[in-house]
Order: C-alpha cells, then sequence, then structure tokens
C-alpha cells in the first residue's frame, strides 16, 4: 500500500511538473490554482510539497524567455488598481477644488452683470453700516447722559421752587 501511495504521488509530481513546462512554454498565467488544474491535483497537494510549490511561484516571477511579454500577475493588477484608485481621489478632489474657484468666479461675475455692484461695493458698505452705527450708539450714550442731566436739574428745579415756596408761606 505504501509503495501504491508513493507510485501514487511520483505520477502526480509528474502532472504537475509537466503542466508547470507547459504554461511556461505558452506563456499563460502561472498560479498554484491554475498549475493544479491543469496537473489535475488538489491544490493541497501543491502546498504538501514545498519543492514544487518554490518551482510554481519562480516561474510566475520569471520573465517570458522568448522576448513575448510575460503575463500579467495577479499582484501587479492589484497595484494598478490601487494605483488608480489613488490617483481617482486626487483627480476627485482637484475637480471640487476647481468647481468651486468656477463657481466664486461666476457668482461674482453675475453680482457685477446684475447692476447691484460687487463685493467689494458690498464690503465698504457694510463698513460703512459698522461706522454708523457706532456713531448711533456714542450718540445714544450721549443722549442718556443729557436726558440724566436733564432729570437732575429738573429734580434741582423743583427743590428751588419748594424752597422759594415754603420761605414764601411763611413770610405772609
Amino acid at each position: 500500500m505504501i509503495e501504491g501511495r508513493r507510485a501514487d504521488s511520483a505520477r502526480r509530481r509528474q502532472r504537475v511538473l509537466s503542466a508547470l513546462d507547459v504554461a511556461v512554454r505558452d506563456g499563460s498565467d502561472i498560479t498554484v490554482s491554475s498549475v493544479a488544474r491543469a496537473a489535475r491535483v488538489d491544490r493541497t497537494f501543491l502546498y504538501r510539497h514545498a519543492d514544487l510549490l518554490e518551482r510554481v511561484h519562480a516561474a510566475a516571477a520569471a520573465p517570458a524567455s522568448d522576448g513575448r511579454q510575460a503575463a500579467v500577475s495577479r499582484a501587479s493588477l492589484q497595484a494598478d488598481l490601487a494605483n488608480a484608485l489613488e490617483r481617482n481621489k486626487h483627480l476627485t478632489a482637484r475637480v471640487r477644488q476647481l468647481e468651486k474657484r468656477m463657481s466664486e468666479s461666476l457668482g461674482e461675475q453675475v453680482w457685477v452683470d446684475s447692476g447691484l455692484g460687487s463685493p467689494a461695493d458690498l464690503d465698504q458698505l457694510q463698513q460703512r453700516v459698522s461706522m454708523l452705527e457706532q456713531e448711533l450708539a456714542d450718540k445714544q450714550g450721549e443722549l442718556e447722559e443729557r436726558t440724566q442731566e436733564l432729570e437732575a436739574a429738573r429734580a434741582a428745579n423743583r427743590e428751588l421752587t419748594r424752597a422759594l415756596n415754603h420761605t414764601g408761606t411763611a413770610r405772609s
């Protein structure tokens, strides 16, 4: 029975090596799954035999020998995808920035074309309004102060009038 297993394992090894040679010769994509499929063995067979697994990985990493372009590997495709996604993020951010600038520029142009004035005029008017509000607050403070002085003068006048009336009735 042990001899039977060894013979079966040797036949499988030979099929894996043959499938690997065919894949290298044809320039097809070399992966553990593709070699296992071509050799009609389970992938675990390759993982249990480190020397076969090493050969598959070496063949997958080796450039094509006949001058043809090597098959694109999964890792290179993933790297290309990651780079494309990153570039897409940068381009999306740049588009948003340009859209914002264009919107602001068009807004200013519409503001000027509408005859309402430009944002610079608006800033000047807002500064003038602020200055006038401050002057109004100052004048209201002065008015309050004068109103208090007038009330004090009226109170003093009432006291004097009362004092005069009191001394006038005492003489009579």
